[in-house]
């Protein structure tokens, strides 16, 4: 048995959508960021970086939602999640996710979260000041140099747009229009439509 720790609204949504549609066993423990038990000594002996997701497997726990999808996709091959049997095409793969892990989020995270580089006010002003447009370019290089169509990675489709569909959920919220980028908005839709991404979905705002 899988367990996954997740927050609702999270980056953790990729995991949890990923485990539904291989089918696998998992059960799911709710982190509670507005009471900080992302903090709290039982979810750091779970993850000691104190954040979503993280998964617990007979093998030890794993975190980083690359990493994560990366498991899932090897452990439930038949699922074809990612293309394992093209050395290339998988790491273009991990590059794509790689990307979404290091730098979108990243951008998108200087919105909430720009004590973990500055203490200055005003620097973290400025930081959120930028984040529409930083993220913003973000999502124009995936839409005009890596987005591939109809799925991310062309014809076929991966982890890579499950991913892509948790991060462009943020949108809105980081200021940015997601009709600017044509290929993005249609994606969005279309990942909202498969039954398992609703189930998920409204499995955690059940949780919230």
């Amino acid at each position: 048995m899988l367990t996954l720790y997740y927050a609702p609204n999270s980056c953790a949504l990729a995991s949890h959508i990923a485990l539904e549609q291989v089918g696998a066993q998992y059960e799911t423990v709710r982190v509670d960021f507005s009471r900080s038990e992302q903090r709290e000594p039982e979810y750091l002996r779970i993850n000691p970086k104190g954040r979503v997701p993280a998964l617990v497997t007979k093998c030890g726990i794993l975190t980083e939602t690359p990493a994560i999808l990366s498991f899932i996709c090897q452990l439930f091959p038949a699922a074809e999640l990612a293309p394992l049997d093209d050395a290339f095409a998988l790491a273009q793969f991990n590059e794509f996710n790689s990307y979404l892990c290091s730098t979108v989020h990243v951008a998108h995270a200087h919105r909430m979260r720009g004590y973990r580089w500055v203490d200055d006010p005003t620097a973290i002003a400025a930081m959120q000041k930028k984040v529409p447009q930083t993220v913003g370019d973000c999502f124009q290089l995936i839409e005009t140099e890596m987005f591939k169509g109809p799925w991310v990675m062309g014809a076929r489709y991966t982890a890579c747009d499950i991913y892509l569909f948790t991060l462009a959920q943020w949108l809105e919220g980081d200021g940015v229009d997601p009709e600017r980028f044509p290929k993005i908005a249609d994606h969005r839709r279309r990942m909202l439509q498969l039954p398992v991404v609703g189930k998920v979905i409204a499995a955690e705002r059940g949780s919230a």
